[in-house]
C-alpha cells in the first residue's frame, strides 16, 4: 500500500508541476468552453467531434468563477467559431491571470483520470498476478512519458485511456465470475467509455473479441459446456451494452438534439454527413431518423470518420498527403523509452517460452492492443503517439507481470528488470517538464523530435509561457513569429508583441497576415509551423528555407529562434493568396484580383499564388486568361513530394480543361 500512495504522489506532482509551466494547448479553449456551455446552456453542438464526459469534467472547476460565455450563434462552420469563442470564453474574463487559473482548475479535473487509470492499473496487476507485478506496472506508468504529457491536459486521450482500460477490465472481472454487480459495472465503465471519446466504440470488437475465446478456448478444458457459455457471455453482452447506451445518452440529457431549442448546426446534419463515402451517409441518416444515438455523438462520428479520410502526415522529415500506415509503430518506438520497448521484448520473450501461463489474463491484455493498434494503424489520422496512449495501461501490466514471472524462475532477471525500470524512470524524469517533445536516446532526445514527427508529438502550442520569458530576458521588442496554433491560440494573449507571419490555421480562418518582402530582426517558428505538414507539402511552406539553417535558439523543444535579415517573400505572397481567395468567395472579385496579381507579382513560383490568380479569373469569366495561370501551377505542382502531386497534378489539370 505504501508503493502504492508513493507511486501515486510522484504521478500527481509530475503532472502538476509540468503544466503550470505550459500555455493553452491545441483544442483546450474549444474543449473547455464546450464544456462550460454544456453544463449551462445544455448545448452539446459547440464541438460535437468530442462526447461531452471530460470537456464537462473540466468545466466544473469553472462553474464558481461567474464567467461571461460569448453567445454560440451557430451562423459559421461549427469548429471556427467555436475555437474563437473559446479564446475570448479563457481570456476576455480578466485576461491572462485569470486564464491561466481557468486552465490550471480545469487541467486538474483532467488530471483525476489520470489518477484513477493509475489506481486501476495498479488493481487490475494486483488481481491478475499479484502485487510485486502491479507495483511494476503502476512504475512503468507513472514514469511513461507520453501518459505524463498529456495527463491533465483538457483532451480526450488520456480519458479514453482509463474508461477503456476500466472496460475490459470489468469484463475480465465478469467473465471470471460473473454477477449482476459486475454486469452493471461493466455497463458503466463502457458507457463512461463512449462518452469520453469516439473511438471508445472499440471497445465493442474488443470485447466480442475476448467473449469469443472464452467461448472458443475456454477456462476448464473440454469438460466444459461451450453453448452454456456462450449464451451466458451473449446475454452479459446485450445487456451491458443497452447499459451504456442509457449512460451515453445520460451525457446528452436524454435529449437527442444537439443543439436547445432546435438551434442549427452548421452545417446541418444532412449536408455534413455527405462528405463520407459508400454505404456510411445511408447509414448515419438512418441512425439519425430512428435516433438511435444523440445527434451530436453522431454528428461528432461524420467529423471524425471525415477527418481520417484526407489529413496530412508528417514522419521522418517528409510530408505524406494522407495517413500512412506505418506511422503509428514508428511513433510508438520513437517517444516510448527505450527501456519500456526492450522490456516489452522480454514480455515477447515470457510468453514464448512460456514463462508466463495466465492465459484468459494475458488475452485480455493483448486482445484489446492489438484490434487498437491494427485499427489506428488504419485510420489515416496521423497527427500525434497521443492517439495511441489506451495501449500503454495493458502493456504496463503485461510487462509487470512477464517481469515477475521470469524473476520467479530464474532470480537475476531481478536485477536486469530493476536496471531497466531505474533506465525508464530517469529518461523520463529528465524530460521534465517538457514531457510533450519526449523521444528517447535512440532516436537524440526531445530535442530531435522534430526531425521525424511534429504536432501533439513536439509542438502542441504548450511554450508561449516559456517563450515570453525568453523574449523579456533579451529584451527582443522586433520580432515575428510564425505560431502553429494561431489563431486558435493566439501568442498576444500570453504578452508576446510580435508580428505573426502566415501558417496553415491563419489561411483556414481566411485571415489576411500581411508580411514585408523582407524582415530583419528576431523570427520565430514553432514547429509545426517550419515543418508545414498541415499545408500537405514542403512545397506549400513558407519555412522551408528555414529548415536549412542553424537557429540561434530553440525554446522548449518545439519553438526555434532566427536571428538576422531574411528573404520572406514566399510568406509575404501567402498572405495576400489567402485574402484573395476569402475575397472571391465573399464575390468582391476585382479586389481579389488586386490581391492574387500582387502575390504572383512578389513570389511567381509560388502554387498558392497561380492557384488564387487561376480561381479570381475563372470566377470573373476569365478562363482564356485563367489557363496559361493554371498551366504555371501545374509545371510547380508536379515538383512535390509523389504521394501530395497524385493528388494536386489531376485537380489542376480538371482546372485547365475547365472541368
Amino acid at each position: 500500500m505504501v508503493g502504492l500512495v508513493v507511486l501515486l504522489l510522484v504521478l500527481v506532482f509530475e503532472v502538476t508541476l509540468s503544466i503550470r509551466q505550459q500555455s493553452l494547448s491545441w483544442d483546450e479553449d474549444d474543449h473547455l468552453y464546450a464544456g462550460y456551455m454544456s453544463l449551462t446552456q445544455r448545448d452539446f453542438g459547440i464541438n460535437p467531434e468530442h462526447p461531452p464526459l471530460v470537456k464537462a469534467l473540466a468545466a466544473l472547476p469553472l462553474l464558481p468563477m461567474h464567467l461571461k460565455a460569448p453567445e454560440f450563434a451557430g451562423k459559421i462552420y461549427f469548429k471556427g467559431e467555436a475555437f474563437m469563442n473559446g479564446r475570448e470564453f479563457l481570456f476576455r474574463n480578466g485576461g491572462e491571470p485569470v486564464a491561466s487559473k481557468m486552465i490550471f482548475r480545469a487541467r486538474l479535473a483532467s488530471g483525476l483520470l489520470t489518477l484513477l487509470l493509475g489506481v486501476l492499473v495498479f488493481l487490475a496487476g494486483s488481481e491478475m498476478f499479484g502485487t510485486g507485478a502491479a507495483l511494476i506496472g503502476l512504475a512503468l506508468m507513472v514514469f511513461e512519458p507520453n501518459m505524463v504529457a498529456h495527463g491533465a491536459y483538457v483532451a480526450t486521450d488520456m480519458g479514453v485511456a482509463c474508461f477503456m482500460f476500466a472496460t475490459m477490465y470489468a469484463l475480465y472481472r465478469y467473465v471470471k465470475a460473473p454477477g449482476w454487480g459486475r454486469l452493471v459495472t461493466l455497463g458503466i465503465a463502457a458507457g463512461l467509455t463512449l462518452a469520453t471519446k469516439h473511438s471508445g466504440v472499440l471497445i465493442l470488437p474488443m470485447a466480442l473479441a475476448l467473449l469469443l475465446t472464452e467461448v472458443v478456448w475456454p477456462q476448464g478444458g473440454e469438460k466444459v459446456d461451450r453453448k452454456k457459455i456462450a449464451l451466458r457471455l451473449a446475454g452479459g453482452f446485450v445487456l451491458s451494452s443497452l447499459i451504456a447506451l442509457v449512460v451515453l445518452w445520460g451525457f446528452y440529457g436524454f435529449r437527442f438534439s444537439a443543439r436547445p431549442g432546435g438551434a442549427p448546426l452548421n452545417p446541418p446534419y444532412a449536408e455534413y454527413v455527405q462528405q463520407l463515402k459508400g454505404f456510411e451517409p445511408g447509414l448515419f441518416t438512418a441512425l439519425a431518423r430512428w435516433h438511435v444515438l444523440p445527434e451530436s455523438y453522431l454528428y461528432g462520428m461524420i467529423d471524425v470518420r471525415g477527418m481520417s479520410n484526407g489529413f496530412p502526415t508528417y514522419i521522418f522529415g517528409q510530408v505524406h498527403a494522407h495517413g500512412v500506415w506505418y506511422y503509428f509503430p514508428v511513433a510508438f518506438v520513437i517517444k516510448s523509452t527505450a527501456a519500456f520497448l526492450i522490456l516489452l521484448g522480454i514480455t515477447a520473450f515470457a510468453l514464448t517460452a512460456g514463462k508466463l501461463r495466465a492465459r484468459r489474463e494475458v488475452l485480455f491484455l493483448t486482445v484489446p492492443v492489438v484490434i487498437y493498434f491494427i485499427i489506428a494503424m488504419a485510420t489515416g489520422l496521423n497527427i500525434g503517439a497521443r492517439h495511441v496512449l489506451p495501449m500503454y495501461a495493458f502493456l504496463c501490466v503485461l510487462i509487470g507481470a512477464a517481469a515477475v514471472a521470469l524473476s520467479r524462475a530464474n532470480p537475476k532477471w531481478v536485477y536486469a528488470v530493476g536496471l531497466l525500470l531505474a533506465w525508464h524512470m530517469v529518461s523520463a524524469t529528465r524530460a521534465y517538464p517538457d514531457y510533450i517533445a519526449y523521444s528517447n536516446e535512440f532516436w537524440g532526445g526531445p530535442s530531435n523530435t522534430y526531425k521525424y514527427l511534429t504536432d501533439s508529438n513536439t509542438d502542441w502550442a504548450q511554450q508561449l509561457k516559456a517563450v515570453k520569458t525568453y523574449l523579456d530576458e533579451r529584451g527582443v521588442k522586433d520580432c515575428w513569429f510564425a505560431y502553429f496554433a494561431e489563431p486558435v491560440v493566439e501568442f498576444r494573449d500570453y504578452g508576446i508583441q510580435c508580428q505573426p507571419l502566415p501558417t496553415a490555421d491563419t489561411g483556414w480562418f481566411g485571415l489576411q497576415v500581411d508580411t514585408p518582402e523582407t524582415v530583419t530582426g528576431t523570427v520565430l517558428i514553432s514547429a509545426g509551423s517550419l515543418t508545414g505538414f498541415e499545408l500537405g507539402s514542403n512545397v506549400l511552406n513558407p519555412y522551408r528555407d528555414f529548415q536549412k539553417m542553424k537557429p540561434t535558439a530553440v525554446i522548449k523543444h518545439g519553438v526555434f529562434v532566427y536571428d538576422g535579415t531574411f528573404d520572406m517573400r514566399f510568406a509575404s505572397a501567402l498572405g495576400h493568396a489567402t485574402r484573395a481567395n476569402t475575397l472571391v468567395g465573399e464575390k468582391k472579385l476585382d479586389e481579389a484580383l488586386a490581391e492574387a496579381q500582387t502575390a504572383v507579382r512578389i513570389y511567381p513560383d509560388q502554387l498558392q499564388a497561380q492557384m488564387a490568380l487561376g480561381d479570381t479569373l475563372t470566377a470573373m469569366g476569365r478562363g482564356g486568361e485563367a489557363k496559361p495561370v493554371y498551366e504555371k501551377a501545374l509545371t510547380i505542382a508536379k515538383t512535390m513530394e509523389p504521394d501530395v502531386a497524385a493528388e494536386w497534378v489531376p485537380r489542376v489539370e480538371a482546372k485547365i480543361a475547365g472541368k
